[in-house]
């Protein structure tokens, strides 16, 4: 996943940070790569954290690229200051790039998840990155499914709750716990 979201973070860093006169030229690539680092970590630490609603509200509606959002507004807080740690930009430059850049990038990248025709970001590959394969964090992404499944037609036995059977009857009907996961995500 980290190679798909370098990629996001180069196509939208051309204005926020190689045509931006206060990031010097030679660290450009440097600050990209920092800039998807930062996100990827971001995003991992909110599920390490228990703060799987705000992951699972990124996904959700169109508001990933919306500066107002809570994981957003994290993530953009978090590279700002990274920049100026690390590259001693100006927290005025570090804040202008890091809230030119993650918006958009998040943006993207839900919009992507999201997008049936487009195979670059599955759901399941972005859970299994944020998880790094441990079942208990991905137990929290499943409490949360447990918790707002049925919100999203999730209930597959109309019992009034999201459980193992649910997940059982969605990956037998539909090919797959990432269908599952992914429907959650509004994918």
């Amino acid at each position: 996943m980290f190679d798909q979201l370098s990629e996001l973070v180069k196509q939208f860093g051309g204005e926020a940070v190689v045509n931006n006169p206060a990031v010097p030229n030679e660290q450009n690539e440097a600050v990209l790569n920092e800039a998807g680092s930062s996100i990827l970590d971001s995003l991992k630490g909110m599920v390490a954290n228990g703060n799987i609603s705000d992951l699972t509200s990124l996904f959700q509606g169109a508001n990933a690229s919306d500066s107002s959002n809570t994981a957003v507004q994290q993530i953009t807080e978090k590279l700002s200051g990274t920049l100026g740690e690390k590259f001693g930009l100006s927290s005025e430059a570090a804040s202008g790039v890091a809230g030119s850049l993650i918006p958009k990038v998040l943006g993207s990248l839900v919009n992507k998840a999201k997008d049936p025709n487009d195979s670059s970001f599955q759901i399941s590959d972005i859970v299994g990155a944020l998880t790094n394969g441990d079942s208990t964090a991905g137990s929290g992404i499943m409490d949360t499914i447990s918790k707002y499944g049925s919100q999203f037609g999730l209930d597959q036995d109309g019992d009034g709750k999201v459980g193992v059977s649910d997940a059982m009857a969605a990956i037998e009907k539909k090919g797959g716990i990432g269908s599952l996961i992914g429907k959650l995500f509004g994918k």
